[in-house]
């Protein structure tokens, strides 16, 4: 299967020397498909290859620094727009990696800005951006009032002549989630990076990331997450990491979610770990992709769809939320 060569390569690029080109092509189709083909590329670079590769993994690493420049312009510009009402911009996920120099960020695929703020500065932050030339995206009156009364986040907005998104949380799950994070923590935590920028603390970091993949989500994107998370834990592991984190995790309610993210993590990419009977659920649903990057196993990912929707909220308040979506127009894509 294409996802396990990807994950192999990523390992251990050196393996990329025995593949003939059915295999060069389900790992190209694999990466693609995982937004992982500027990683790769940045991880195989300087090996034997085909010269088709070559010239597709060179282009996959000018797309990827060219998507750093501008995720790196547009952190600057979120974080004019807000030095005037004295907020500052904390950073998260891809943007965050590529700000920080982290191995994380080499090659990795960004799309929007995310960024978190004070719940109580949410307002002026609104207000702030809407004069910097950022509009929303959901004009809709129930996407407006659901975002706004229970999710961890601002409804999106776009810049109208850059065409950019920004994602403002205020928290890292949806207020419906049963895990509380300590948002106020976080914002407490965080460190700056330079250029008037921040991120969340080193454990905070590894633990949004855990989060967002294991308490909130169907799992789309899991094989890049992990590979953040890996990389993340190599750069930071100073003695008694693990455990400064796990403590940490906590006071989030996240230790579960970390405790997998670990596991998981240094399954795929590390030394090997041993892994819980769930666990396996959650690597056949990372590793289900065929040899053309499709995802093959349908039952499993609509059973992590499912299970993504019933983290976000309870049973009744997901049943009264899909059926307004479905009257509404709204069908879900598989």
């Amino acid at each position: 299967m294409s996802a396990r060569l990807l994950v192999a390569a990523l390992r251990d690029p050196a393996c990329t020397g025995e593949f003939n080109a059915a295999g060069w092509t389900a790992l190209i189709s694999a990466a693609r498909a995982e937004q992982m083909i500027g990683t790769l590329a940045v991880r195989v670079a300087g090996l034997p290859m085909p010269a088709a590769v070559a010239r597709i993994l060179e282009d996959a690493r000018a797309s990827a620094e060219q998507g750093r420049i501008a995720a790196l312009w547009e952190a600057e510009m979120a974080r004019r727009a807000l030095a005037a009402i004295g907020v500052p911009v904390i950073l998260l996920k891809g943007t965050a990696f590529v700000a920080a120099g982290l191995k994380a960020g080499q090659g990795r695929h960004i799309g929007d800005l995310d960024i978190l703020v004070p719940r109580n500065r949410l307002e002026e932050v609104e207000a702030a951006l809407l004069a910097a030339g950022w509009e929303w995206v959901k004009p809709d009156p129930y996407d407006d009032a659901y975002y706004r009364r229970w999710m961890h986040e601002l409804p999106p907005l776009i810049h109208r002549e850059r065409d950019r998104m920004i994602d403002v949380h205020h928290t890292i799950l949806p207020l419906t989630a049963a895990p509380k994070p300590d948002a106020a923590a976080l914002v407490a935590g965080a460190v700056e990076i330079g250029g008037g920028l921040s991120m969340l603390s080193q454990e905070d970091v590894v633990i949004h990331a855990a989060a967002h993949l294991f308490a909130d989500g169907e799992l789309a994107g899991g094989l890049r997450n992990l590979w953040d998370i890996h990389c993340l834990i190599g750069e930071y592991d100073t003695p008694g990491y693990v455990e400064g984190l796990r403590a940490r995790a906590r006071v989030h309610g996240l230790l579960p979610a970390v405790d997998r993210a670990l596991r998981l993590s240094q399954w795929l990419y590390g030394a090997g770990a041993p892994l819980t009977l769930t666990d396996r659920l959650f690597v056949r649903r990372l590793l289900g992709r065929d040899g053309w990057g499709r995802q093959r196993r349908k039952a499993i990912e609509f059973g992590f769809y499912l299970r993504g929707h019933l983290l976000r909220m309870p049973p009744a308040m997901l049943a009264r939320h899909l059926w307004t979506k479905w009257r509404k127009g709204y069908r879900p894509v598989h």
